[in-house]
């Protein structure tokens, strides 16, 4: 994947986009940078020369997209404006320092620090905090992306900046995990809303009175509903790319969807996680015609493995812990390390798959 080169200009642009993440919200940011990877990849469907070139057109009749985010997908919706490294993963370092400060939304069920979905406003402290957030993405993306390592380094970035505001701001690293009586997997005591003691009415970051397990998605947070979900999605998302060519487009989508989720539509499940392992395997796989529905399978197969995935991380960083070390990201660090693996056992083809080789 293309992350921006360190110019002084990409430098000042990742700080800035770090302060529209925390002023407009983390989700909300990640689904404007989803909204610009959708315009931008079908932007590049437009430009690709005639159909039926390549393998992927001689059955459905386009052309492939570039196998990079490139144009706008890449220069704004994976760049250092709103690239989920700098805008998201901004948004999300405010919230933990703010939450840490005062609260939020009293009427928020969980630590004040993981309301990623409310724009933050536009305190200077704030900003600048976003900000800071926003060019250790920027840096961090680069150096993973210039290092070779065989994992997504936007995501990667994202996860590593997650852990990096805990320490700043003095929150448990994971969490209060031994402190349970059971397995740091089971999410029963937030079925039995079991709570940690008697309310703390003093500082917003204090446990009395949060529930013990604060699952992400509870909703969606069952292991066999996940795996279908995740097929489904897999199985759509590879569809879409062997039809466009993008193993962007359908990552671009579902992320766009997120605007949904921030406006509280919590209901709806999160799927870019599953999606953009499942694009890339598709594409990878595909070889001819008589490959295609093995495409298929294999695309669902690996949105399963990227939701059950998302679930285990969110189990483990997320439940017990104050702030928002987000599972979709997570998932996808842990899924291009498996496409990166597959690729270098010869089970897939390395060209679609933009990650550094093994």
């Amino acid at each position: 994947m293309v992350t921006a080169q360190l110019t002084i200009e990409v430098v000042i642009a990742g700080v800035a986009g770090g302060m529209i993440g925390a002023a407009v919200g983390a989700l909300p940011a990640l689904s404007l940078a989803g909204i610009v990877i959708t315009v931008g990849e079908v932007t590049n469907l437009g430009g690709v020369g005639s159909p039926g070139d390549g393998p992927v057109g001689e059955v459905f009749g386009v052309d492939p997209a570039p196998l990079e985010a490139t144009g706008v997908a890449g220069s704004v919706g994976f760049g250092p404006v709103l690239g989920p490294h700098v805008a998201f993963a901004g948004g999300v370092a405010a919230a933990a320092y703010l939450g840490r400060r005062e609260t939020i939304d009293t009427g928020f069920r969980y630590h004040q620090a993981k309301k990623i979905t409310k724009p933050l406003g536009s305190s200077p402290d704030v900003l600048l905090v976003g900000g800071a957030f926003g060019l250790f993405g920027v840096l961090v993306a680069r150096i993973v992306a210039d290092a070779g390592i065989p994992v997504d380094p936007v995501m990667l970035a994202i996860v590593l900046s997650g852990f990096a505001h805990r320490l700043a701001f003095g929150y448990p690293l994971i969490g209060r995990v031994r402190e349970l009586q059971t397995s740091v997997l089971d999410m029963s005591p937030a079925d039995r809303n079991e709570r940690w003691g008697e309310p703390d009415h003093e500082t917003a970051q204090g446990t009395g009175g949060r529930q013990v397990v604060e699952p992400w998605l509870p909703e969606h947070s069952d292991w066999v509903r996940l795996a279908v979900l995740g097929g489904g999605v897999g199985v759509a998302s590879g569809y879409v790319t062997l039809v466009t060519g993008s193993v962007f487009l359908a990552f671009g989508i579902t992320a766009a969807s997120l605007l949904f989720l921030a406006l509280g539509l919590y209901d709806l499940p999160v799927t870019h996680h599953m999606a953009l392992p499942a694009s890339i395997a598709a594409l990878a796989f595909f070889v001819d015609a008589d490959s295609a529905v093995g495409a298929l399978l294999v695309a669902g197969a690996f949105g399963a493995i990227g939701a059950l995935a998302g679930e285990l991380a969110q189990r483990t960083l997320y439940a017990h812990g104050d702030t928002h070390i987000d599972p979709p990201a997570v998932s996808i660090v842990l899924t291009s390390l498996l496409l990166a693996v597959l690729v270098a056992a010869g089970v897939f083809d390395a060209g679609p798959v933009p990650y550094p080789e093994i």
